[in-house]
C-alpha cells in the first residue's frame, strides 16, 4: 500500500510530465479531495497507507487534470472572498484578482447611506461577484442576471448554499431591469478579442465557456453597447465598475468619455496592470 507522502510525490511527477502549471497543488488538492481532509492535513498524515479504492479515485482526477482540464472544475468549488462557491463549465471560474474589485466596491458601498443601496450583478455567473457583495454588506439589495440559464441556476444554487437571499433576472444584459434603476452596477462581460481568443491557453479555452470569453473581433463590443444602453437605468450618482481586458484601458475609457460620466478611472490588479474601471453618473 502506497502512503500519502509517496502518493504525492508520484502524482507531482505526473502531472509536471504533461507541464501542468501547480502541479504539487493540484496533487495536493485532488488527493485532499478523495480524502475529504484539508489540504494540510495531509502532512500531518503522511504515512497514511491508503486503499485501493481512495488510489482508484485519484488516479482518475489525475487523468482529467493531465487533459488540462481545470483544478476548480474537478474539485467543483472554490472559496472567493469568504463564500464557497460551486463550479461546472457552465460558468468563468471566478479569478483571485476579482476579490480586489469585490473589496473595492464594498468599501464604496458603505459610504453610502443604506436608502441608497441598490446593486445589480449583469454577467453574473456563478454568482461570485454579486453574492461576496451581499455577504459583505447585509442590507445590501442585490439582483443577479444573466443571459445563460445554467449559468443563472448554478448562481441560484450558491445564494441557497451560503444563506444569501438575492433576486435573480434572466436575459440579455439590461433587459431584465427595463423600467428600474439602481445604485451600483457590476458586469465582467466577454471581453476577450477573437485573435485574442485563439491564443488563449488551452486550459481556459477548452474548458471554460466560449460565450463568456468572446467578446466580438474587437473585444470592446460590450463596452460599446452598455455605453449606448445604460444611462437610463441609472440614479444621481449612481457607480458602475467593469472588470476589463489587459491593454484595454484607453479603449474602454474612450468609450465612456462623453457625457453623462461625472468620473471614471482605471484601477490596477495585483500584477500593476489595468484590469477595473470605475465610473460615476452625475
Amino acid at each position: 500500500m502506497k502512503t500519502i507522502a509517496e502518493v504525492l510525490t508520484l502524482s507531482t511527477a505526473f502531472l509536471s510530465e504533461k507541464k501542468l502549471d501547480r502541479s504539487r497543488r493540484s496533487a495536493e488538492e485532488l488527493l485532499a479531495s478523495v480524502l475529504g481532509v484539508k489540504r494540510m492535513d495531509l502532512y500531518l498524515q503522511h504515512d497514511r497507507p491508503l486503499f485501493e479504492t481512495d488510489l482508484e479515485k485519484m488516479r482518475s482526477l489525475l487523468k482529467r487534470r493531465s487533459t488540462g482540464e481545470p483544478l476548480e472544475q474537478i474539485l467543483g468549488e472554490i472559496e472567493f472572498y469568504h463564500c464557497q462557491l460551486a463550479i461546472t463549465p457552465d460558468v468563468l471560474i471566478p479569478r483571485q484578482e476579482t476579490e480586489i474589485l469585490v473589496d473595492l466596491i464594498a468599501k464604496r458601498i458603505k459610504e453610502r447611506p443604506s436608502s441608497g443601496r441598490t446593486l445589480w450583478d449583469l454577467c453574473t455567473g456563478s454568482g461570485c461577484i454579486g453574492l461576496s457583495l451581499k455577504k459583505a454588506v447585509s442590507e445590501l439589495s442585490v439582483s443577479l442576471s444573466d443571459i445563460c440559464p445554467k449559468a443563472l441556476a448554478l448562481a441560484k444554487k450558491n445564494a441557497e448554499a451560503n444563506n444569501l437571499e438575492v433576486d435573480f433576472r434572466q436575459g440579455d444584459l439590461l433587459e431584465p431591469f427595463f423600467g428600474e434603476t439602481a445604485d451600483f452596477i457590476i458586469c465582467n462581460p466577454p471581453y476577450i478579442s477573437q485573435k485574442e481568443y485563439e491564443e488563449l491557453d488551452p486550459g481556459v479555452r477548452d474548458f471554460e465557456p466560449r460565450s463568456a470569453l468572446l467578446g466580438g473581433e474587437r473585444g470592446t463590443e460590450f463596452y460599446e453597447r452598455i455605453a449606448r444602453e445604460l444611462p437610463p437605468f441609472l440614479r444621481p450618482g449612481a457607480q458602475i465598475f467593469f472588470e476589463i481586458g489587459e491593454g484595454q484601458g484607453p479603449a474602454v475609457q474612450e468609450i465612456f468619455s462623453p457625457l453623462p460620466w461625472r468620473r471614471s478611472r482605471l484601477l490596477k490588479d495585483w500584477a500593476e496592470k489595468d484590469r477595473f474601471f470605475f465610473l460615476e453618473i452625475e
